[in-house]
């Protein structure tokens, strides 16, 4: 930063904040177009039901940890270096159970595919169960509320 003389001698010190804006908009636009791409990449078409949701404090307190079953049966986990592979089933109980003794109050969540096999659902339960965990979510879409009809006189 120089000073500048203007006017009568005297010395004005100015920062140009404009290139710092520039920055900060381009930085602004970049996370706008990332974040939703931050998302688990397992495609699974959730089945529909009227739940109610977690408490968002639960939520920011303790993340939740996401057992993923796909179409073809494969698991998935929230965690770890690669989230968008495949693990076995004693990965899931080794990983879970590491997670749970580090955070007991970690919510444990199941998002499997509609059309994936019940049995396989509840066989990835049983291994979240085998890790430690004690109650176990899941993870759904809403349930469309249907289009009401016009009242008739």
């Amino acid at each position: 930063m120089n000073p500048v003389r203007r006017g009568k001698g005297r010395l004005v010190a100015e920062i140009n904040v404009v290139p710092y804006i520039d920055v900060m908009l381009v930085l602004l636009i970049i996370f706008m177009i990332t974040a939703p791409l931050l998302t688990q990449g397992i495609k699974v078409e959730l089945p529909k039901a009227g739940a109610e949701a977690l408490p968002e404090e639960l939520m920011r307190e303790h993340p939740p940890l996401i057992l993923s079953v796909d179409r073809e049966g494969r698991y998935f986990l929230s965690i770890g270096e690669n989230s968008d592979a495949a693990i076995d089933s004693g990965t899931v109980v080794e990983r879970v159970g590491a997670v749970l003794r580090r955070e007991p109050m970690t919510p444990v969540l199941v998002k499997a595919d509609t059309n994936v096999p019940y049995g396989q659902v509840v066989a990835g339960m049983v291994l979240l169960q085998q890790a430690g965990a004690e109650k176990v979510g899941f993870i759904t879409d809403p349930v469309e509320a249907p289009a009401r009809r016009p009242a008739r006189r």
